[in-house]
């Protein structure tokens, strides 16, 4: 996560979609050791740039 967000910057869709992806990752982390994220992690990443540009007002 962005090191300056926290999570009650997250609306509260935001963050159960966050809870989703990071469940999904442990899932997906479980079936193996060479088990492509990259797709959540984008996802992920994406939610948090929506949040900093609320908190940044842009």
């Amino acid at each position: 996560m962005a090191d300056d967000l926290s999570f009650r910057d997250f609306t509260r869709g935001e963050k159960a979609r966050l809870i989703a992806l990071h469940a999904r990752m442990a899932k997906r982390s479980v079936a193996g050791d060479t088990v492509d994220l990259s797709d959540l992690q984008r996802r992920v990443e994406r939610i948090e740039k929506q949040a900093e540009r609320r908190k940044s007002g842009k």
